[in-house]
């Protein structure tokens, strides 16, 4: 067999392969003689039809079917014989394949990228610093309060924090637009729920009040028809509401599902979820961090066909695989910077000869499990499902390799609050 390699383009390979013509009329005989052994044809007893008439019937068949077979197996052998490593299906051409000759064929593809990961040691990265104050749960347990808001009406002028109860039609140039109008739509006012200027003029309205209200939709507004235009409303307050908080106690506790123990046992839940909120938020921007500096020093070049899998992977994510008539433009971005961090993740692997760790894996998985109701189940699922389980050590080897990398880098400490941390 021989074997020539040119380069077509920065990743691009045409392979040429000869194979004997020797080989091929070899392995096409013995075919022919083990197909004269069982071939029935009228005239002729089983295994006595003459090789000729065999070859005559059969001929051209076993030899198609011999050049396939003759092709496949060369192409990997060639592959290993010049170290190439396709990214991707070949194109395969046959060039020559005549009895009595040499088979010649061409296949063109594209390889995989020589990966260089950046000098780590010129990295600087921050590692993110904060704890859950009492503060902190103070406020976990304020938002739960709001959860338990309930409404009663209140017989003075609206202020901020109330919930109105109101009818509105609005007008831009004096006509009405797409969702111009509703009636008794509850409004918290303070909330944003309306576009900028609405809810402030309506403080200090009392119920049964009446009047109009002049805003500017903003330029970047959903809805072409009014964006960047000065809309008045025509706005009736119907009632007008206090919001009453429940009280801090057992009772409000057990409504959190927190049977025994009260408060205190409910702030002990609140505080481990926040902790463990923190600490997968620390986790994912530091992984972040990480990957968006390997690929901002990283320069590689993406083979075709990757780009191409990727994006059909995001169609699919996206649309539940209905991607006919999408865009495919509007998915490259994402899927260069995936195949690209995925290439740089499988050199690092690679070099650095790092490996899945079972425990790790293990306690992944558990700690998903926290969340359900009948964890042990969840853990027993994911390891008798193999696509799931590969998911959780994709996600492992992806932390340690964050953490090797924070390992080499030079790392600089950043605290903030747990708000900060969560707003961020």
């Amino acid at each position: 067999m021989q074997v020539s390699v040119e380069t077509t383009s920065g990743l691009g390979r045409r392979m040429t392969v000869q194979i004997p013509a020797d080989q091929i009329d070899q392995q096409v005989e013995s075919k022919l003689k083990q197909l004269a052994r069982s071939v029935r044809l009228d005239g002729f007893r089983p295994g006595k039809v003459p090789m000729g008439v065999v070859k005559k019937r059969y001929e051209t068949q076993v030899r198609q079917e011999t050049t396939g077979e003759l092709i496949a197996s060369s192409y990997e052998e060639a592959l290993q014989q010049e170290n190439l490593k396709p990214a991707g299906d070949p194109n395969i051409e046959q060039t020559r394949n005549q009895a009595g000759q040499e088979l010649e064929y061409v296949a063109s593809f594209e390889v995989y990228p020589d990966v260089e990961p950046p000098q780590l040691s010129d990295i600087t990265l921050k590692r993110i610093v904060a704890e859950v104050a009492d503060a902190d749960v103070g406020n976990m347990i304020e938002k739960l309060r709001k959860q338990r808001v309930t409404w009663t009406k209140a017989g003075r002028e609206s202020i901020e924090g109330d919930r109105l109860e109101i009818d509105f039609e609005g007008t831009v140039d004096g006509q009405p637009f797409t969702g111009n109008a509703g009636q008794n739509v509850p409004l918290e006012l303070g909330s944003g729920a309306m576009i900028p200027g609405f809810e402030e003029q309506l403080v200090g309205a009392s119920a049964g009040d009446s009047k109009t209200i002049e805003v500017t939709f903003p330029a970047d507004y959903a809805s072409r028809e009014v964006a960047g235009k000065t809309a008045k409303f025509d706005v009736t307050v119907n009632a007008v509401a206090e919001a009453e908080l429940p009280e801090i106690n057992d009772e409000f506790a057990r409504a959190f599902g927190v049977a025994d123990g009260g408060m205190d046992k409910l702030r002990e839940e609140i505080r481990n979820n926040m902790e463990r909120e923190l600490a997968a938020s620390i986790k994912t921007k530091l992984k972040q961090q990480v990957f968006d500096v390997l690929l901002e020093k990283a320069n590689i070049d993406i083979p075709a066909p990757l780009l191409e899998s990727e994006v059909d992977a995001l169609i699919k994510r996206e649309e539940g695989g209905a991607n006919a008539g999408s865009d495919r433009s509007q998915f490259e971005e994402e899927a260069r910077r995936r195949v690209s961090l995925g290439l740089l993740i499988a050199e690092i692997i690679q070099r650095d000869q790092l490996q899945v760790d079972p425990e790790r894996v293990r306690e992944t998985i558990e700690n998903l499990a926290q969340s359900y109701e009948k964890p042990e189940e969840v853990v027993q699922w994911y390891y008798s499902n193999q696509e799931m389980l590969a998911g959780i050590q994709t996600l492992v080897m992806e932390d340690t390799v964050v953490e090797w990398v924070s390992g080499q880098a030079k790392v600089e400490e950043a605290s903030i609050t747990f708000d900060e941390l969560m707003q961020s």
